[in-house]
């Protein structure tokens, strides 16, 4: 039986329960409740019913406070994904796989961000200051001015940034730091919700820029409670497949700019490298006249992406046929096949059916659609695409391609990077001259087109 003194909080949802059980009863997800103190902190004033808050003043919402300006930390991806450079006395939280370099990039922000005249600090929880310097001495950013701490304690790291005046300051990470006012262990959902709480009043209040750093979970979820994500301006994911030397920074959240805004970074020996040109990158040298393979123009934020989808329809060698993918939606490709099946008389019942999207990228817009179903007609049929052709457009389930939005962006970046055709939506007629468009309206249309390789 529970003790008075205690509550469950889901580490999922954050549903608050008065006793244990094996399930939530709000995200319905089995083991996520974890124990927590619900007595009063040490020296907290207890709640009265005669008790008396202080009146609050209401201001419009016209200012003459002109805005302040951002810190640009010199690291241009960065600054992009975070909408044009760090706000002052704002708070950002960083997730990414473990290994995926989270810390090697933050480095590199505070050392070019200290280069270009702002005063920076690293505190880690994680790492001694050594293994700091060892990494910024491969790096080759030693010699940056950047102040070093190696801390856990919450109150000891508040005391020096009221004392000491910063503009940026970066925990690594936050499942690492503690307050004595909780009895609770560094990293449990006492802990992260009051250290962050405390840390995004401190900023809130005219202090510097918070970088959070947040561990992520087995799904890839930041862990910790929600909560955390909705107290910080933005919420950024650092992204990368293994085997794959792309890293790819994405805002989830972002208050003062663009959210699902990409930064495209290449790691190597010496750190991160930033990527001007992510398309050039993802798309890589790709064979002239071979079947199954299909560049998509996309949009990641707003950045207009050119990536290449590659699709293997093969006999199956048993009873039940496979289907694998790799960077697009699976509930997405079954709906593709049965539209193909549906509405285009193209069987896939007995082969199997693999999808991958070329560079370790994950696509999420439907505009993928069609050069999904490019890639998979060319590959059934055995007809190769023309090369400087690329292909977008959401497909619905009649059959019909439907019209994305920002198509002459989709057509500049295609125009810059020397393709000259276009597979597209009807809408997209008379976007952009330079590339010449094969409009189709239906995907029976496609298929009639890839057949017979009249573009």
């Amino acid at each position: 039986m529970a003790r008075d003194s205690s509550l469950f909080v889901c580490k999922s949802c954050g549903a608050v329960h008065s006793k244990w059980t094996g399930q939530c009863t709000g995200c319905q997800e089995w083991n996520t409740l974890v124990e927590e103190s619900k007595s009063a902190p040490p020296g907290a004033m207890k709640p009265t019913a005669t008790a008396r808050g202080r009146g609050i003043t209401f201001e419009t919402l016209v200012s003459d406070t002109p805005d302040p300006p951002r810190i640009k930390t010199g690291v241009a991806e960065f600054d992009r994904v975070c909408g044009g450079g760090v706000v002052p006395s704002s708070a950002i939280l960083l997730g990414g796989d473990p290994g995926v370099g989270k810390s090697t990039l933050l480095l590199e922000v505070t050392a070019k961000a200290a280069r270009g005249g702002a005063k920076v600090a690293y505190i880690s929880g994680e790492e001694a200051i050594e293994q700091i310097r060892a990494r910024a001495k491969r790096m080759g950013v030693a010699d940056a001015p950047v102040a070093l701490a190696s801390a856990t304690s919450l109150r000891d790291i508040l005391t020096t940034l009221k004392r000491d005046k910063f503009d940026i300051v970066i925990i690594d990470s936050i499942q690492t730091l503690w307050s004595d006012v909780h009895e609770a262990g560094p990293g449990s959902i006492t802990q992260v919700r009051a250290c962050a709480a405390e840390l995004v009043r401190m900023a809130k209040d005219g202090g510097p820029a918070i970088v959070l750093v947040g561990h992520v979970t087995k799904d890839g979820q930041i862990a910790g409670p929600r909560v955390v994500e909705h107290m910080v301006d933005a919420v950024l994911s650092f992204e990368g497949e293994r085997g794959y030397p792309f890293r790819i920074l994405r805002a989830g959240k972002n208050r003062f700019g663009a959210t699902d805004e990409i930064g495209v970074f290449e790691m190597g020996d010496a750190g991160l490298r930033e990527v001007t040109n992510p398309s050039a990158l993802f798309l890589g040298e790709g064979k002239e006249g071979a079947p199954g393979a299909a560049v998509f123009a996309g949009i990641e934020g707003s950045r207009p992406v050119l990536v290449e989808i590659q699709a293997l329809v093969a006999p199956s060698a048993y009873g039940t046929p496979r289907r694998a993918v790799v960077g697009w939606d699976s509930g997405r490709l079954a709906m593709l096949l049965a539209v193909l099946e549906a509405r285009c008389g193209i069987t896939f019942g007995d082969k199997d059916v693999y999808l991958n999207v070329a560079g370790g990228m994950r696509i999420n817009e439907p505009a993928a659609d069609l050069a999904a179903a490019a890639a998979l007609i060319s590959s059934a049929l055995d007809k190769p695409l023309p090369k400087g052709c690329v292909v977008f457009g959401e497909i619905g389930l009649s059959g019909e391609v439907r019209a994305v939005g920002r198509a002459e962006a989709r057509l500049r970046e295609a125009a810059k990077l020397g393709f000259e055709r276009a597979l597209a939506p009807p809408q997209a007629k008379g976007k952009k001259p330079s590339v010449t468009l094969t409009v189709v309206e239906t995907l029976a249309n496609a298929v009639d087109r890839i057949a017979q390789n009249k573009f």
